[in-house]
This record gives structure tokens, C-alpha cells and sequence, in this order.
């Protein structure tokens, strides 16, 4: 199951508009196929999105969906540096309840 990571740097003052956007178009992407985890967190000049798909297919379906498409061009003008995007798979160490995500 894929875990995804992007990082976008806003530019100065832009933050909250970046957080609004992603406050409207969340529900959208909750509601496509095989989301399983689409969780928004913020830091002084940045936003980073933590995504677990169900498999790869479906995060194929959501990287060229409208809702991210939407969110992109909503956003384009409020980053400071192109999105960073990491594709990750799990790497369970530890204790099982905490090394991992949940449906990972």
C-alpha cells in the first residue's frame, strides 16, 4: 500500500490560503477510490500532506483526477518551490502499533 508525502513551501503570507484550499477540496479526494488516508498538516512555511493508498492503481487514479488537478491549479501561485512528492512503501520497525501506519 503506497504512502505518499508532499511537501509544499508557501510563499510568505500564502500558508492559510494553501490550508483553505485543501480544506475545500479534501472531501473530494476522502471520496475517491482506495483513499485510505488524506491528512493535512501545517508548519510555519509549509504544508504536508501524509496520503496511504490502497494500491498503487488508485493513487495512479488520484495523481491524474480532477480533485487534484482542481487543488494544483487552486494553489499554483501560493507555492514558493514545486511540491516535493515522495512515494513510499511501509517499513514496519518496532512496535506494531506504533511503527507503522495504520492500514499499511
Amino acid at each position: 500500500m503506497p504512502v505518499v508525502v508532499a511537501t509544499i513551501k508557501t510563499k510568505p503570507g500564502r500558508r492559510e490560503d494553501v490550508l483553505a484550499a485543501f480544506r475545500r477540496h479534501a472531501p473530494a479526494v476522502h471520496a475517491e477510490p482506495g483513499c485510505l488516508l488524506y491528512a493535512v498538516h501545517a508548519g510555519e512555511d509549509r504544508v504536508t500532506v501524509v496520503e496511504n493508498w490502497v494500491d498503487h492503481a488508485s493513487l495512479d487514479a488520484h495523481s491524474a483526477g480532477p480533485a487534484l488537478e482542481a487543488l494544483g491549479a487552486e494553489i499554483a501561485e501560493a507555492l514558493a518551490s514545486p511540491v516535493d512528492v515522495a512515494v513510499l512503501e511501509p517499513v514496519p520497525a518496532g512496535e506494531p502499533g506504533k511503527g507503522r501506519l495504520p492500514n499499511t
